[in-house]
């Protein structure tokens, strides 16, 4: 008795299953159908349409012309302005040359923080850092940063 009504269950369902898809697909192909048919514009009439509505419809060759002209003029009247980044550099008690310069590593200010470290130690300025704030920023020289540092 279970198997006959599994069975039935089964079948119910592949039933309406297929008479689901069938109802589906067919009533989607007509109403498609039958919006595309009454939505086709012709160009001159989606460009109309479009200016209408406030947008600013332009071929591809009008377009490249326009960010040509904008680029070359851009760059005319703008000199390219470098951004000042200014890094604070908080040492404190038990902090090394090798910690700062990790710190600035961090901050792109140096490239290496073990070169770094090695550099104040030939400068002989390891005994020179005191904790503190220090404020340093991106257009001073690498002197000038180890000089603001280690005072």
């Amino acid at each position: 008795m279970r198997i006959n009504l599994l069975n039935s269950f089964a079948a119910g369902i592949l039933i309406a299953t297929t008479i689901t898809g069938i109802v589906y697909f067919s009533s989607k192909n007509e109403n498609t159908k039958a919006a595309v048919q009454s939505t086709e514009l012709t160009v001159k009439e989606m460009k109309n349409k479009l200016e209408t509505e406030g947008y600013v419809v332009q071929t591809i060759e009008e377009y490249e012309a326009s960010t040509k002209e904008e680029k070359t003029s851009e760059s005319k009247e703008t000199p390219a302005k470098e951004t000042v980044t200014q890094i604070v550099v908080n040492v404190s008690e038990g902090m090394t040359s090798i910690d700062v310069g990790n710190v600035l590593v961090q901050a792109k200010m140096v490239e290496n923080a073990f070169a770094f470290s090695k550099d104040i130690e030939s400068r002989g300025l390891q005994n020179r850092l005191k904790p503190g704030t220090y404020v340093v920023s991106s257009d001073m020289s690498y002197d000038q940063v180890i000089s603001t540092i280690f005072k």
